[in-house]
């Protein structure tokens, strides 16, 4: 009897799971953040429908923790129950274990949170990589924020199951891209399998608000003979939108608005605190400049993008509790990532600013570990040792908090999300990978199943995929 593999986002997966498409009880009542905006309809239009997969109480032994906070446990147990992480101790601990919990050997194996991404565009450019897929940028107008990224986002694309089964990727954020000043809201995703982009929306996750500087804005509309077409035509427009923007809230606080505007009211959210900025940044003088900005309107930088001069401020961007999401040795693809330097990830954190390492690539993001320790590498060579345990948590909290959910995920601590990853070996290492991922404390990747080492529904009528016997 042949048996299918999973399918993103086909009906099959659910049938498969035996879910249905919830995981709730009918009679039971959520009063979540997240139910709770569901319901206002008029407040969230497109809310999450986003459902737990079943999955069983499940109990890792012997393996070294990084519980992400930069603690490390040699021969730990990690229990994970009811979709949550249950505990987390030493060898010796005693824990309350149901009877009916999946003992896994972690012997030589190591555990961490599930790998969080803060820049990618899977869904929005997917693959296959033609112009038909290329839906990311609304380049239009130099400002773009009433465009929303999930309305772009392609739940079939092959990546994100390649995100999970290569990198241990369970949770992502989907931006727009950066040709424009203010293109767009991003979207907070958990890397699961669905028909739809609301399927897979992380609840309780904050909107993003992607923003530009530098090259791309001043390239793409001055090319058009346009404003902008210098830095200082950049700021011009930004300090003009936000003018309105504010004129706009102070109208909407008051009662007075006649009619509503999409673009304002993804700005409205930013000044009200409830819509972080993910802003595309390579110099630090405009990266200072936007901070500047940023007291100006009165909203806060969640994390500047690429950032390869962050290393020259980051006593700037400790001060301002703004993180810095960094690659580990791209540069020189054009003049303002010239000054990019290697060590860039280990100054930052000698700083004490927030280190996040993103992919921006669809193949970076199977190995942001390995660029992780790329980074660590670089640093150690100019004398700062950084543990292993706080390497992590780049991966995983400080990118959590970025994009606003470090309360819910990124930290192997009791009551957070299930989101787990047992890999074969110190995932630091490039002869690591993943051998089973948890998402909600569901099995969704186990390299030793091939019925859960997924294909997406795009794929499964490709040569070599589909069925298997």
């Amino acid at each position: 009897m042949k048996t299918p593999r999973l399918a993103r986002g086909a009906a099959l997966a659910l049938v498969l799971a035996g879910i249905g498409g919830t995981g709730l009880a009918k009679d039971k009542k959520d009063d979540s953040p997240a139910a709770v905006a569901a319901r206002d309809f008029d407040k969230n239009p497109y809310p999450s429908t986003y459902r737990v997969y079943p999955g069983v109480p499940t109990l890792i032994v012997g393996a070294t923790v990084f519980d992400g906070e930069g603690g490390r446990i040699e021969r730990g147990q990690v229990l994970i129950r009811d979709g949550k992480i249950a505990a987390v101790a030493g060898p010796m601990a005693d824990m309350d274990v149901p009877a009916n919990v999946v003992r896994i050997d972690g012997t030589g194996k190591f555990v961490t949170p599930g790998i969080i991404d803060i820049h990618s565009h899977l869904g929005v450019y997917p693959s296959p990589s033609v112009e038909a897929n290329s839906d990311g940028n609304e380049a239009t107008a130099p400002t773009t924020p009433e465009v929303w990224a999930e309305h772009s986002v392609w739940p079939q694309d092959p990546g994100f199951s390649r995100a999970m089964a290569n990198g241990g990727v369970t949770t992502l954020e989907i931006l727009p891209g950066s040709a424009n000043l203010m293109g767009g809201r991003s979207v907070v995703l958990k890397n699961v399998y669905s028909r739809t982009v609301q399927g897979m929306k992380f609840p309780g996750a904050p909107y993003g608000l992607k923003m530009a500087c530098g090259e791309n804005p001043k390239r793409v509309y001055g090319s058009k003979g346009r404003m902008p077409s210098t830095r200082m035509g950049n700021f011009a427009v930004d300090r003009a939108t936000w003018i309105k923007a504010k004129e706009y809230r102070a109208k909407r606080d008051a009662g007075k608005l006649e009619t509503r505007d999409l673009a304002m009211e993804t700005l409205a959210g930013v000044l009200d605190g409830t819509i972080l900025v993910q802003n595309h940044c390579y110099r630090a003088d405009e990266m200072a400049q936007v901070l500047d900005m940023a007291k100006e309107f009165g909203y806060h930088v969640s994390a500047f993008h690429h950032a390869v001069e962050a290393y020259k401020i980051g006593d700037l961007l400790k001060a301002s509790d703004t993180c810095a999401a960094v690659w580990s040795d791209w540069w020189g693809f054009k003049m303002e990532a010239y000054d990019a330097i290697p060590e860039n990830a280990g100054l930052l954190y000698k700083a004490g600013a927030c280190v996040v390492i993103h992919s921006d690539d669809e193949n970076g993001i199977q190995r942001l570990n390995q660029e992780a320790a790329k980074a660590q590498g670089d640093a150690r060579r100019i004398g700062i040792d950084i543990p292993d345990a706080q390497v992590i948590k780049w991966l995983t909290l400080n990118g959590a908090k970025a994009i606003g959910v470090d309360k819910l995920t990124g930290s192997l601590v009791a009551g957070k999300m299930g989101d787990v990853v047992l890999w074969n070996g110190n995932p630091l290492s490039v002869y690591s990978r993943p051998e089973k991922v948890w998402v909600d404390g569901a099995l969704m990747y186990d390299s030793a199943n091939r019925k859960r080492r997924a294909v997406s529904d795009f794929e499964l009528g490709q040569p070599g995929e589909g069925d298997v016997k």
